[in-house]
């Protein structure tokens, strides 16, 4: 298993881009485990301490240019089915977001991005709420990889859903 360095920026659970401060021992119910602590990029107050041998793939390494450009390209696809039922649709997609596949990830935001686009309806609350958490995560990471903006990375993939939308 390769170890994460003081300074490495890795993707965290739910949190997004984190920083590894520190790498140190603990002493929880009797047991002395090796942790990471870490907090989220833009917010220096929160630590957060992990096992470094957790059981749950928690931490990930953050992708490098080729993979954030191969990824963009899953903006300009098909992606995934919109799942009509709002409660079986949560499910879901929720369940694809937690599974840390980015690239089912992209099709998650591209599938609930192309609805808000391209329809009249405003989206339910809880696709909303999705959208925005994985948009903040994604895209920042896919800012990073890429060099440019968060801005620059959500107008490209707008871009590119609305190209790929038939008219």
């Amino acid at each position: 298993m390769r170890m994460f360095e003081i300074g490495d920026v890795v993707i965290y659970s739910e949190h997004g881009l984190c920083k590894i401060d520190d790498i140190c021992k603990k002493d929880l119910f009797g047991e002395t485990r090796l942790y990471y602590v870490l907090h989220p990029i833009g917010e220096q107050t929160l630590k957060i301490s992990t096992p470094v041998d957790g059981k749950k793939k928690r931490l990930m390494r953050t992708m490098n240019r080729k993979e954030a450009e191969e990824l963009m390209d899953v903006f300009g696809s098909r992606g995934i089915d919109w799942v009509e039922n709002p409660k079986q649709r949560a499910r879901a997609y929720q369940s694809l977001v937690q599974s840390g596949d980015r690239q089912k990830i992209a099709e998650v935001t591209g599938a609930l991005m192309d609805k808000k686009l391209n329809t009249d309806q405003k989206i339910y609350d809880q696709d909303r709420k999705l959208l925005n958490h994985v948009q903040t995560i994604l895209f920042r990471e896919l800012s990073m990889a890429l060099g440019i903006s968060v801005e620059d990375v959500a107008n490209q993939v707008e871009e590119r859903i609305l190209a790929a939308t038939p008219q």
